[in-house]
């Protein structure tokens, strides 16, 4: 991936006020090595990298395309599931491999794992240099300078440089962190909105890891989604871990849904997606700006995570399976065709044969586009770990393949049934399968594989009118709707 670095004059402001900031074009022709960048995690976790990287850049180091070439490496990691923290320490253990031929090497693990786990993997990976919490992207290259500079004192014990995240320390001033400006020419583009989490869900680790809800001031988030259309940007996807919350604690109150339909005024952006809402907040005036907003797209991922009310409240989830299902039947009659997407956890403790019963049966009778199912894992720090009745893993597993089985088959069934009938596609490139297709997404982020008509007929960056002519689990096939002269 390559990325613009500005040449001009530094902008910027204090930490704290959510401010773009680049560096002065002197230190931006300083070369300091080179880097490389690794990410597990979510949406948010991707702009992460994307803001180290820019950051990295501006203080005059080059990225590289293996971590292996690479002056300093970057994990940036996610805590949310054991699996992605078991594959950091894997491959912890190859860069220890790599470390004892490049002993210049620094290693650094950033993001949510390192503010969860700071002293587990001081312990367990004693390669590692530095650790650093999530929303520090702008301090990184000095973090990094201080590493080298101890470095040459002698005598120093190896230990990591350690730099977690004030806002999820409890008791200090909550900050927005700092954003560069000369993001990379996308496509489409992820534009947090608010950082952390104030719901404090049992078996979720994110409010310990990304700290407090914050908000973006509005007016900066239109600035930074205007210059990106300026650039080629037609569709944005709106980032927060309660995506819906936004607008708390700003000096000016604006609403997420009134937020929405600033960025629907922006020309250029022909589509906004967003994720992810929380069920508990999603008011009546989010539905009418999904449903009245051109540029809103019919998508709305709404995590269920179980369909058992006791279950519900020993996640302190805030809603009912009733209040639920009628935020859906809402809607779905507000915004005809809508896809709904969303989360469910298999296995949380306590849950027995019948609550798992439950979920499955409203899995059919909701009948949702696709699911992220997944088996509960404790995370050491919350509620949920320390409960009684954890599930054993064979249940849960049995319980989670059962779940992929339904859904999958009600999400080909879904797809099937849009065959013959005529799909918008931001087309996003070239298909890497078959060089006679292009691909993109619908409005309802459906994946497209659309048929050319010839060599170059249709670009990266195009709406395409497409009739569907086959639909399977993964997405649709079909081609380009041919209109009369």
């Amino acid at each position: 991936m390559q990325y613009t670095v500005p040449r001009g004059p530094a902008r910027g402001g204090r930490a704290g006020e959510g401010a773009q900031i680049a560096l002065e074009s002197e230190t931006m022709e300083t070369q300091r090595g080179t880097f490389h960048i690794l990410t597990w995690g979510c949406q948010m976790n991707e702009d992460d990298s994307e803001q180290m990287a820019l950051f990295m850049e501006q203080a005059g180091y080059q990225m590289v395309g293996a971590a292996c070439d690479a002056d300093v490496v970057l994990l940036n990691t996610c805590s949310v599931r054991r699996k992605p923290e078991d594959k950091v320490y894997s491959k912890l253990g190859e860069l220890a491999e790599a470390k004892r031929f490049h002993p210049h090497m620094v290693i650094a693990v950033c993001g949510c794992m390192a503010e969860a786990e700071a002293e587990e993997i001081g312990r367990r990976a004693p390669s590692v240099d530095l650790i650093v919490g999530p929303g520090r992207a702008s301090e990184i290259p000095s973090y990094i300078e201080d590493v080298l500079a101890n470095r040459q004192r002698p005598g120093l014990p190896h230990r990591p440089a350690v730099h977690l995240d004030r806002s999820a320390a409890p008791g200090e001033g909550a900050t927005v962190p700092l954003r560069a400006v000369g993001r990379p020419v996308k496509l489409r583009a992820y534009v947090p909105v608010m950082y952390g989490c104030d719901r404090y869900c049992t078996f979720c680790i994110v409010p310990l890891t990304r700290g407090k809800e914050r908000s973006r001031p509005a007016d900066e988030i239109v600035r930074e989604i205007r210059s990106l259309a300026l650039a080629g940007t037609r569709e944005v996807t709106l980032l927060g871990q309660t995506v819906n919350s936004y607008g708390r604690g700003l000096p000016e109150r604006t609403s997420f849904a009134q937020l929405l339909r600033m960025i629907g005024d922006i020309p250029g952006i022909e589509r906004i997606r967003f994720t992810s809402p929380h069920p508990r907040g999603f008011t009546e005036d989010v539905i009418a700006a999904i449903a009245e907003v051109p540029a809103v797209c019919e998508h709305v991922h709404l995590p269920l995570q179980a369909a058992d009310d006791a279950l519900l409240r020993r996640m302190r989830r805030g809603y009912t399976v009733e209040r639920y299902w009628n935020l859906l039947c809402r809607l779905r009659e507000a915004v005809p065709g809508v896809a709904v997407t969303t989360d469910i956890m298999l296995g949380f403790p306590g849950e027995t044969d019948a609550q798992f019963e439950a979920t499955m049966e409203f899995v059919r009778r909701a009948r949702f586009d696709a699911a992220f199912m997944f088996a509960y894992s404790p995370r050491r720090g919350t509620p949920a770990a320390e409960m009684e009745g954890q599930v054993p893993h064979r249940i849960k597993i049995e319980r989670l393949n059962a779940l992929i089985a339904l859904q999958n088959g009600i999400s080909e069934e879904i797809n099937r049934s849009l065959v013959g009938t005529v799909q918008e596609v931001l087309v996003e490139g070239r298909s890497s399968r078959n060089d006679r297709r292009v691909t993109g997404h619908t409005r309802t982020f459906k994946t497209t594989h659309v048929e050319m008509d010839g060599p170059n007929a249709i670009r990266a960056g195009e709406l395409v009118s497409v009739r569907v002519t086959e639909g399977g689990l993964t997405g649709l096939v079909g081609v380009p709707e041919r209109r009369e002269a």
